[in-house]
């Protein structure tokens, strides 16, 4: 438990210096939060119109800078993150709870499976070194893990969209299609989802892999090992509970990153397929200058890793008795 709270410490820590970083960055632009976001409009509205904007956007530039901060840390705590200057005048709460499930669905689906592919044949290459999983396997997916992913989804929307259309090449849906609860509309959503689903796995399956399968080699030749072959155990009970369940254990913290950069979406891939996640959503949110909303999907980001990192911290202790050994003195 000591080393769970201390966990927690660090995270409350992290959060709080995360949040004042966001609180301050647009602050410390040349001429203010309130001249970047609004230098679309300018020669285009009156000092009155500007300074209700400022209010409207929830910055003003008149306020003590500590009132502007402790209103700011209120703001968040209930989920308000101000108004989309790209999307002007929808609350960017709402654009985000828009956009997180396609990103949720897309991504973070993705990421679970190719952890648990990779994990897998990582897993039975190491245990029959040499045979053909082991020759075959890792060496392909390593090289094709080496593709960045947009080049990779460009070869994809050649080949199964352009060429041999099977699959659509962009979007999350039909267009024009109603947003719905039914069959024909989840059939939509997997169509469209399978291009990017593919390339996100395919290029992803390689580093998990061969992670776990160097893991496995050194732990295979472990004394523990050793006495459950000695012991009589199947082969099957060996592999997963005495050598697998131990060699994971640094793929897990690996593989709570990955879960915590879910929320930023794979950028460049949603870019390409033009997916409306958040990923796509953070490149619009640039393109528009859209601060607020680019803040909420920072902090949104940063606050998915730190939690992914303290869980992953939390199975660690769960999964591996060293890290609690002190208890046993």
């Amino acid at each position: 438990m000591a080393v769970i709270a201390r966990r927690l410490v660090f995270f409350v820590i992290t959060l709080w210096a995360a949040l004042t970083i966001n609180f301050f960055l647009p602050r410390l632009m040349p001429g203010g939060p309130v001249l970047a976001m609004m230098s679309r409009f300018r020669g285009h509205v009156t000092p009155q119109a500007m300074r209700s904007l400022e209010l409207a956007f929830g910055v003003d530039i008149h306020e003590n800078l500590l009132a502007q901060y402790i209103q700011y840390l209120g703001d968040i705590a209930q989920g308000r993150f101000g108004l989309s200057v790209s999307f002007f005048p929808v609350p960017v709460a709402q654009i985000l709870m828009q956009a997180l499930p396609w990103t949720l669905g897309l991504i973070g689906v993705t990421t679970i499976i190719s952890f648990a592919l990779g994990t897998l044949i990582g897993m039975v290459a190491a245990w029959r070194r040499g045979g053909l999983a082991d020759s075959v396997l890792p060496p392909v997916l390593v090289v094709v893990s080496a593709f960045p992913y947009f080049w990779f989804g460009l070869i994809c929307i050649y080949l199964f969209s352009a060429g041999l259309g099977w699959f659509p090449s962009g979007f999350a849906y039909d267009l024009g299609s109603p947003v719905a609860l039914s069959w024909s509309f989840a059939g939509q959503v997997l169509r469209h989802a399978a291009l990017p689903a593919f390339t996100i796995t395919i290029t992803s399956i390689g580093g998990w892999l061969l992670t776990m399968r160097n893991n496995m080699i050194a732990t295979l030749s472990e004394d523990y090992v050793r006495m459950a072959r000695a012991k009589g155990l199947s082969p099957l009970r060996i592999m997963v509970l005495y050598a697998g369940r131990n060699a994971v254990l640094p793929n897990i913290t690996g593989f709570a990153l990955s879960l915590g950069f879910v929320l930023s979406g794979a950028l460049l891939t949603e870019i390409v397929f033009t997916y409306p996640g958040l990923g796509y959503l953070l490149y619009q949110a640039v393109v528009g200058e859209d601060y607020p909303l680019m803040q909420a999907i920072f902090l949104l980001i940063t606050v998915a890793v730190l939690a992914a990192v303290l869980l992953a911290d939390v199975a660690n202790v769960l999964l591996d008795p060293r890290t609690r050994g002190h208890q046993y003195r």
